[in-house]
């Protein structure tokens, strides 16, 4: 067996390594997964205490950024039951809602909306089409921040493949369980209805009107939804206030939630968050996402002051069907420092709007074409040969018993991204645990479509970061 103790070391350097510009063939062709220890970080954490739970939010400022702290789903105190400390079922419950997740991104990203699939499909035709990672509970990654003045301390849920910004508020005629109060603008001193006339109220799709007060209603893939008022607020982030912020105030609301007061939309278009700040930070943000199972916090920053010195960058693809979603150029992949055997035309976003590669903190597994998945998956296989298989488990089809290992070497797998930069992948974030018992999987997946998706396990423990402005996302030079 090899040293567990160097596995922390290998995984600093390999990242620095291979977030060059150029790519390279010097970059290591394996790394270590110390199992025993990621089957540790299978217990549940420890919950968030009371005194969390009622600040208003955990944000540090500096000069040109804000940061917030990122908490994870599973941090949450109201999630308690037996049933959500077993790892195994947690993780099947998590496989359940990221295939509704991907099918809703698929339905929506092919010019979806489509009636095959009765009301809960009916986008389009229900209002806004914008798709949440919230999905029967999937959002995985929270921050606090207070909504109003004096400003009421609220969970809110990060979607990056999201434009609106959204809460629960009363009077509640239809609400789901969360955390917090649910926040009554009768209160706020600064909530203040936008009229059918503004032009913020155009900008909503199909938005509706109701005594001369713009309404907006979101249907999300999996039949939840959020209707009500569209209004401005207030938000704040510690000492950070921002005035006059577009958000619904959802009167009507249904899904599993997990707690969440709501939905912050961090996505391309103008009434995400990030479209809304717009000058004050330079459509600039960055966030690590902690991995599963960890005792830590991760991290929401936003203005030009977050953007790393040292990262990899690559450009960001625009794709007019879908403004929202943060598009990169992908060139291929690589196993053990090997590129597998696929055409760069795979993972092309079409003229027409179809196909490409999107990041997506909504969805946990990365999917490729199915063409790509499986060279991926047979040279993983081929340099894995000395590992024991075991049958699928759920979406996953390469699996294996390493209950008897303590640490094993892996080959690395990488993406190569247009123009040069090899991104390679610690070791934790494609060899995952299904249960607590030693059984890992390869955590890809193919797609249905000729969607390319980099999904928040592949992304988790890397700092990633969004210059709007220019153009670019940025990967590393930190790890989380």
């Amino acid at each position: 067996m090899l040293a567990s103790s160097a596995l922390p070391i290998v995984l600093v350097a390999m990242l620095h390594l291979t977030l060059s510009s150029v790519a390279t063939a010097s970059y290591p062709d394996f790394q270590l997964l110390n199992v025993k220890q990621t089957l540790i970080g299978t217990e549940i954490p420890r919950p968030l205490q009371t005194s969390e739970h009622h600040q208003v939010s955990d944000v540090s400022e500096t000069q040109g950024k804000w940061k917030l702290k990122l908490v994870h789903r599973d941090k949450l105190s109201s999630n308690t039951s037996a049933t959500f400390r077993d790892h195994s079922r947690r993780f099947h419950a998590r496989m359940q809602r990221d295939v509704k997740r991907v099918a809703s991104l698929l339905r929506r990203l092919s010019g979806g909306g489509g009636h095959d699939g009765g009301a809960a499909y009916e986008v389009n035709d229900f209002g806004s089409d914008v798709v949440s990672g919230m999905d029967q509970g999937s959002g995985e990654y929270f921050v606090r921040l207070g909504v109003g003045s004096p400003p009421k301390s609220q969970y809110m849920v990060i979607d990056s493949g999201s434009d609106i910004v959204w809460v629960q508020c009363q009077p509640c005629n239809q609400c789901y369980r969360q955390s917090d109060p649910v926040f009554d603008p009768a209160d706020s001193a600064s909530y203040a209805g936008i009229s059918c006339s503004s032009a913020v109220c155009d900008r909503i799709e199909n938005s509706g009107c109701n005594a001369g007060r713009c309404r907006y209603e979101v249907l999300y893939g999996d039949g939840s939804y959020t209707k009500g008022t569209l209004a401005l607020e207030t938000l704040t982030f510690g000492r950070t206030v921002v005035k006059n912020v577009a958000i619904g105030c959802g009167h009507i609301n249904r899904g599993m939630f997990i707690g969440a007061a709501g939905l912050l939309g961090l996505g391309g278009g103008s009434l995400s968050l990030v479209g809304q700040l717009g000058g004050q930070t330079g459509g600039a943000f960055s966030y690590c996402l902690v991995s599963r199972g960890s005792d830590t916090s991760g991290s929401l920053e936003f203005g030009r002051g977050a953007m790393p010195v040292g990262a990899a960058w690559v450009p960001l693809l625009r794709n007019p069907q879908a403004p929202s979603f943060y598009y990169v150029g992908l060139s291929g992949l690589g196993v053990g420092g090997i590129r597998v055997p696929v055409s760069e035309d795979i993972f092309q976003l079409t003229e027409l709007g179809y196909g490409g590669v999107v990041m997506d903190t909504g969805t946990a597994v990365s999917r490729f074409p199915t063409l790509a998945y499986k060279a991926l998956r047979d040279a993983f296989i081929a340099q894995t040969a000395n590992l024991p298989r075991i049958s699928t488990v759920s979406i996953f089809d390469t699996c294996y018993n390493l209950s008897d290992f303590v640490t094993i070497r892996v080959p690395t797998v990488s993406f190569y991204f247009s123009g040069g930069p090899i991104l390679t992948l610690p070791a934790s974030n494609f060899l995952i645990p299904v249960d607590d018992v030693g059984t890992f999987c390869l955590a890809f997946a193919s797609s249905t479509s000729g969607l390319s998706i980099i999904g928040n396990i592949q992304q988790e423990g890397i700092q990633i970061s969004f210059d709007g402005a220019n153009g670019f996302v940025g990967f590393g030079p930190n790890v989380c």
